[in-house]
């Protein structure tokens, strides 16, 4: 069975660092795209960045270019997103997904087509 766990999440004050995990059992992310995206409360889920499956090639969000990076660790079966400089804005539920295809970008935006998604790690940028 798929199953995506994230951590790493909690309380940080503005400018401070996060470093959040996406790891998966019952497959191999190696040949999946993983997505990160966020919801804050009365906000629609935005996506925040994508990682392809076999180039390696990353999407970002403009509201977090620059600040954020994700990264794979297939030895791991691991997805990062190391996010710095962290503002009040980017407090969200933070939760990763995977999809046997690719990071799709429609208008911009990352496509939240996803086959298997993680249950979300919380992320507050408070001071």
């Amino acid at each position: 069975q798929l199953q995506l766990v994230e951590s790493g999440g909690g309380l940080v004050q503005p400018g401070g660092s996060l470093r959040l995990s996406c790891a998966a059992s019952g497959f191999t992310l190696d040949y999946y795209a993983i997505g990160w995206f966020r919801q804050a409360p009365g906000k629609e889920r935005e996506g925040v960045s994508c990682i392809s499956s076999t180039h390696g090639s990353t999407y970002y969000a403009d509201s977090v270019k620059g600040r954020f990076t994700i990264s794979r660790d297939n030895a791991k079966n691991t997805v990062y997103l190391q996010m710095n400089s962290l503002k009040p804005e980017d407090t969200a539920v933070y939760a990763c997904a995977a999809s046997r295809y690719r990071c799709t970008v429609v208008d911009g935006n990352l496509d939240p087509a996803f086959e298997s998604w993680g249950q979300g790690t919380q992320v507050t940028v408070s001071s």
